[in-house]
């Protein structure tokens, strides 16, 4: 768990279950000794796999996968932050065993955060509420890039980095060449029992992870009884939310099975998402949706989004590809934390803006292949390959720089408030 959410794990589940329908064997190795992370052993869609809590090579070579290698699987270096990734451990063995160069560690990088330098620094300043980017800005910018470079692991030939997202950068793969940028890793199909009816009926359902979605609620469920007053409301949040209360309002603070979550959440009448796994839930899905990835608001300023990224790029492309300029400012007020209650009424009864969402094939044009094809050709090519990993690695890392060129990138410029 990278972030704090179950979406880290749920996404390398996915990249997993991708491997497993081309017949890869996968394996979740734990060392006999050391117990999984917490929240890892969760309810997710695990893909076709075997643990095992020791390694007997019975293959060449290996292919790991985890989320953010530089933070969850690479050793420990003698500095400050230089703390050894809970799955460090196994990534060692796994080298000791097979041998570095015929080891490929991918490593699934975070979502859409395509920033260059200079503009993950006044990302910084601005989340944390203070105007500009301090007395040293250059020097600032500088021993970031640094930083991510290290912590990141970008100095080893072996770790292919998949960084997934909406609209590739042209400038942030110039700045970080060995980031190989894709369009998102969906979900895998999974058989989750009959969809229930989106009719009348049909519940909101809203993944309520972000800490200030308390802040939310009230109007939300406001919202939702304007529009339907016998509408149920399912929520699922780690956090209290006192303002969710009413009849036939039910919050969950622990994960459903996965199957009975995609089940409910493909029937919903209305979704509301967070981060990016349920975001690129609901666009596998189709139809409307909310997002909403939490806010600051101190006292006495304005209110600040929380990692925009994710839905300022989905938007640029909304507004590309034609989508209703409505549905375009409702979306992007209500992840504002704005007009909250008039948005979910809007959304549950406006019949044109309901079906003004795009499904998620007619996205395809707009675009990059996606993470699990890259996935998938990188894995095939690996099982029968006579390359090292550092070659294999390299090339697609030079694919990558060419693809990211063909795609119409965010603006740096764009509003990140």
């Amino acid at each position: 768990m990278i972030g704090g959410g179950l979406g880290d794990i749920q996404e390398v589940l996915d990249a997993g279950a991708w491997l497993a329908r081309d017949g890869h064997r996968i394996r979740l190795y734990r060392a006999d000794d050391r117990p999984l992370p917490p929240g890892v052993d969760g309810p997710f869609a695990w893909p076709r796999h075997r643990r095992v809590g020791s390694l007997r090579p019975t293959a060449g070579r290996a292919l790991t996968i985890a989320p953010t290698w530089g933070v969850a699987a690479a050793p420990a270096r003698d500095e400050p932050f230089g703390r050894a990734g809970p799955w460090a451990v196994e990534a060692g063995a796994i080298e000791a065993a097979y041998g570095t160069v015929a080891t490929i560690h991918v490593s699934l990088e975070e979502f859409a955060r395509t920033y260059s330098s200079a503009r993950e620094d006044r990302e910084r300043y601005r989340e944390g509420g203070a105007p500009g980017q301090g007395a040293h800005p250059r020097e600032d910018v500088d021993r970031w890039r640094v930083a991510f470079r290290r912590h990141r692991a970008l100095d080893r030939p072996n770790v292919l980095h998949l960084l997934a997202t909406f609209a590739p950068s042209p400038a942030y793969g110039r700045e970080f060449p060995e980031m190989v940028q894709t369009g998102p890793l969906w979900p895998a199909p999974m058989r989750h029992g009959p969809t229930p009816s989106r009719s009348k009926g049909a519940p909101l359902i809203w993944y309520a992870s972000p800490s200030t979605a308390d802040r939310l609620a009230t109007d939300v469920v406001s919202g939702a009884r304007r529009a339907d007053a016998r509408i149920p409301i399912r929520i699922r949040s780690p956090h209290p939310l006192p303002g969710a209360t009413g009849p036939d309002v039910r919050v969950e603070r622990s994960p459903r099975p996965v199957t009975v979550w995609r089940r409910e959440f493909a029937g919903a009448r209305l979704r509301i998402v967070t981060g990016s796994r349920t975001l690129l839930e609901a666009l596998a899905v189709g139809g409307p949706f909310l997002y909403f990835n939490g806010i600051h608001r101190p006292r006495g300023r304005p209110a600040r989004r929380h990692r925009p990224e994710k839905i300022q790029a989905l938007l640029a492309i909304y507004r590309r590809a034609g989508v209703r300029a409505e549905v375009v400012r409702d979306l992007d007020a209500f992840s504002r934390g704005h007009r909250v209650a008039e948005v979910v009424a809007r959304a549950l009864t406006d019949t044109p803006w309901r079906r003004a969402f795009p499904p998620r094939r007619a996205l395809g044009r707009w675009l990059p292949p996606p993470a699990e094809a890259t996935l998938r050709a990188v894995a095939a090519r690996w099982a029968r390959s006579e390359d090292d990993a550092a070659a294999v690695v390299a090339d697609v890392r030079a694919l990558g720089r060419v693809s990211s060129l063909r795609r119409v990138p965010v603006s740096d410029t764009d509003d990140a408030r």
